[in-house]
């Protein structure tokens, strides 16, 4: 193994990147608490300058790098917070920096980067194609290759947060970090041995991209086929080979999520904190329910908080409806005059908040037997949406619920 990741390296480490950090202090969640039996805490790296820890790997990288590395120009690939750490990291040494990108990811993070004076090239669907071009222009034109994760200095320099989580919680009990490629959680987990070796650190993977799970589960570095999943931050298929036997040796467990709860966590994290984290950051949030942390010491690493406005927009609608706060139901009544008022007078009874209606009067050929009429609500949850459905059955109307289109 490399002589990077050591107690020395981690210490050199986490005073370096307080040059471009922000101070991001743990965040108890009274609420992600009274659903774990736990004491949770959230590490909000989704408030630094560039939205995500990313920066900290970057930028010890770079200051590892010979003026002459520096002077050749950067190259990097990056889904979206690697690109911002990296451009902002050369901007900080005044170097010129190139950015490869996959064509899928987020026009805020495209635009973040560009804004910090880096050149963007769009290529590929996924980072692992991003990469393959990165490497080759970074051969052809002599740049020096920063990579995402795996490299032991920028790995290194994810592991700070461990560092910063350990002075303000020492007897912390678990630590929960996001897995893409693997570089913060080698770092995160690596740094959590050498100095508390009881502490568990379970990385977190999108269901849909766990390359870390299959290649655990193999014993070496293994490539997904294809990725599906809405944590763009993560989607990739293969993990770090040169930070995998760090990982190997350190993390305590995978666990992998689903897209459905990232949506639900989304929801909690705005509505109980009042903060954005990307779906790759809410990882960490959505795997507490699957732990027993009861009477336990958690820090659930939020990683990042780069989203966009459409996403975020999608997001939080998807969310509403899978807690039963937004749903559609179909009712069949007579085309005759007061009808539409005296369902929205069952629904007004019962607090419901209508917020569209389409009335379709050719649902069948006797328009004097039945026309439909598609109601969408907003509901208080699930109760309150089955008290709606029950007032409208226990009316005649026959609700029946169909698929909600906003």
């Amino acid at each position: 193994m490399s002589e990077m990741l050591t107690l020395e390296k981690f210490e050199e480490a986490a005073e370096k990147v307080k040059e471009v950090t922000l101070e991001t202090k743990l965040v108890y969640s009274e609420y992600l608490s009274e659903q774990t039996g736990g004491k949770i805490y959230l590490k909000p790296e989704n408030m630094q300058f560039t939205g995500a820890y990313k920066v900290r790997g970057a930028y010890y990288k770079i200051s590892s790098l010979t003026d002459e590395e520096r002077a050749r120009g950067l190259i990097t690939a990056s889904a979206g917070n690697h690109a911002q750490g990296v451009a902002y990291a050369a901007r900080k040494y005044g170097v010129k920096a190139t950015i490869v990108m996959p064509k899928s990811t987020p026009l805020m993070k495209v635009n973040r980067t560009k804004g910090y004076g880096a050149n963007v090239v769009l290529y590929g669907d996924v980072y692992d194609e991003a990469c393959a071009y990165a490497l080759e222009l970074a051969e052809k034109e002599g740049l020096t290759f920063i990579h995402p994760f795996d490299d032991p200095a920028v790995a290194t320099g994810q592991g700070s947060i461990a560092m910063e989580i350990f002075k303000e919680l020492p007897l912390v009990d678990y630590i929960l970090v996001p897995i893409g490629g693997g570089g913060l959680a080698a770092g995160v987990a690596t740094l959590s041995k050498l100095m508390h070796p009881a502490v568990k650190v379970i990385g977190v993977e999108p269901a849909g991209a766990a390359c870390m799970k299959a290649s655990l589960e193999k014993g070496e570095v293994t490539t997904l086929p294809s990725v599906n999943t809405i944590a763009d931050g993560t989607a990739v298929k293969t993990p770090g080979t040169k930070i995998f036997p760090y990982i190997q040796k350190n993390i305590d467990g995978i666990v992998t999520v689903e897209d459905e709860d990232l949506i639900v966590s989304f929801l909690d994290m705005v509505e109980n904190h009042k903060m954005i984290v990307e779906n790759s950051g809410l990882l960490s949030v959505a795997a507490l329910k699957q732990l027993d942390l009861k009477g336990k010491k958690a820090v659930a690493i939020l990683s990042g908080g780069n989203m966009d406005v459409i996403t975020m927009s999608s997001i939080v609608q998807h969310g509403l409806i899978q807690r039963d706060r937004i749903f559609t139901v179909s009712v069949l009544l007579p085309d005759r005059p007061g009808q539409l008022s005296a369902v929205a007078d069952v629904i007004a009874k019962e607090d419901g908040n209508v917020i569209k209606l389409e009335h379709n009067q050719f649902v069948a050929t006797n328009r004097n037997a039945a026309v439909e009429l598609k109601i969408t609500l907003e509901a208080y949850g699930t109760e309150h949406k089955e008290r709606i459905l029950k007032a409208l059955e226990n009316t005649g109307y026959r609700p029946k619920l169909i698929r909600v289109i906003l």
